[in-house]
């Protein structure tokens, strides 16, 4: 989120045709949730052109990156690194420590797509479950970001957005952001 350190998700492991949708949620739901950039595997480029797409109709800023070095990408990160895992503590019981170190240095949330090297658990900061229960890797994501911005991230605005969604209560509305500038003046 804007006027903090930098929040990024690295997606590790991608298995094309089985985790194309999973991977693309994982993008989309770091975009929607205050990340600022997500690092995807190299395989993983249909996933990268949707969050792009995404990100230049509904706004940024946000970061799109494609690597065939996921391991160079934990070991060089220059700030904490946080592996989302089943197996971890509970992100309830650290939480307000990993909030701390964000405060001070760029974090780097690690969410697996397939088996997960012990190298991954042995490089992380910290290994965090949300829940110590089977999941998906998006709720996983989604929960660790909020707890992370402590609920801010909801409120954030989208910068250089061609749509925005109106929020009702019923119904889907969804303006261009041109028409909508236009309406105000």
């Amino acid at each position: 989120m804007k006027g903090e350190t930098e929040v990024a998700v690295l997606r590790y492991g991608h298995r094309p045709g089985r985790d194309d949708r999973m991977t693309t949620h994982v993008g989309l739901t770091a975009r929607a949730l205050g990340a600022d950039r997500v690092v995807l595997p190299d395989n993983a480029t249909q996933s990268a052109e949707t969050v792009r797409d995404i990100t230049g109709r509904f706004g940024g800023p946000f970061d799109v990156e494609l690597t065939d070095e996921l391991n160079a990408t934990i070991e060089h990160w220059e700030g904490v690194v946080i592996h989302l895992t089943m197996y971890g503590e509970r992100v309830q019981d650290v939480e307000d420590d990993v909030r701390e170190a964000h405060r001070n240095e760029p974090v780097l949330v690690v969410v697996g797509g397939e088996k997960v090297p012990g190298d991954v658990y042995e490089a992380a900061d910290w290994n965090l479950a949300v829940t110590n229960q089977p999941h998906s890797e998006v709720a996983g994501l989604a929960v660790f970001l909020d707890r992370l911005f402590d609920g801010r991230e909801l409120d954030q605005e989208y910068e250089n957005a061609e749509r925005r969604v109106v929020p009702e209560a019923l119904g889907k509305h969804v303006v261009d952001v041109d028409d909508d500038a236009a309406d105000a003046e």
